[in-house]
């Protein structure tokens, strides 16, 4: 039976939105977690507000336009009206809503942590499988490659990465890896057993010349 490993991909912060402050010379917004709601009879206008990282403005950013009530789930009108930090995430990190508002998120921004099990040469050779499965745990999407999950995530180099791309190793959600990919919520990364452990024994022939060139 074959083992799914777990990489998972943690974000820290939301997104700053790249926008030009009117009462600063700031060019940053950070979100602040909370909507302003204003009904006007059966219609309803929701924003998620944005602060200048410098003074303070607000910016609001349109979430829903004229809609009427019924239109919004009772469970999401309430976390809306109680400034749930989860939908407030949501929202934050939505690239549809951002593209609806014509403003542009700062992803370099976003801080994360990964959180996976380091894999041991011994683990891989005694898998049954020809094949090791990855699934990419990841709750918001902010451009982050899967390459640079791929080598944090197997303590390997770029070069490294590309000597397995070489010989069509890794493959992303069943077709071969392109760097350029990026991540989302449930995707599949597999790589050949045999390859890594080429890779890892080499790792280890490599650690011991030096130890060995070093005395």
């Amino acid at each position: 039976m074959s083992t799914q490993h777990i990489w998972e991909v943690k974000v820290k912060n939301t997104p700053l939105l790249k926008k030009k402050c009117s009462h600063c010379n700031s060019e940053r917004f950070q979100c602040s977690d909370k909507f302003r709601l204003n009904a006007q009879k059966k219609n309803i206008d929701i924003w998620l507000i944005y602060r200048c990282v410098k003074c303070n403005n607000t910016y609001n950013m349109t979430i829903f336009s004229r809609i009427r009530t019924e239109s919004i789930s009772k469970e999401i009108f309430n976390k809306l009206s109680e400034n749930n930090t989860g939908i407030a995430w949501e929202y934050a990190f939505s690239q549809e809503v951002m593209r609806k508002n014509n403003v542009e998120a700062d992803w370099e921004n976003v801080a994360y942590e990964m959180i996976y099990s380091n894999l041991l040469i011994e683990d891989l050779i005694n898998m049954d499988s020809e094949m090791i499965s990855f699934k990419i745990d990841c709750t918001f999407n902010f451009n982050m490659k899967v390459s640079t999950v791929i080598r944090t995530c197997l303590g390997i180099s770029s070069s490294k990465l590309d000597q397995l791309l070489i010989t069509d190793a890794v493959y992303f959600n069943e077709k071969p890896l392109q760097k350029k990919y990026k991540i989302k919520n449930g995707d599949i990364v597999k790589i050949k057993k045999q390859e890594l452990i080429n890779m890892y024994h080499i790792g280890r022939e490599d650690l011991f010349l030096n130890t060995v060139d070093d005395q």
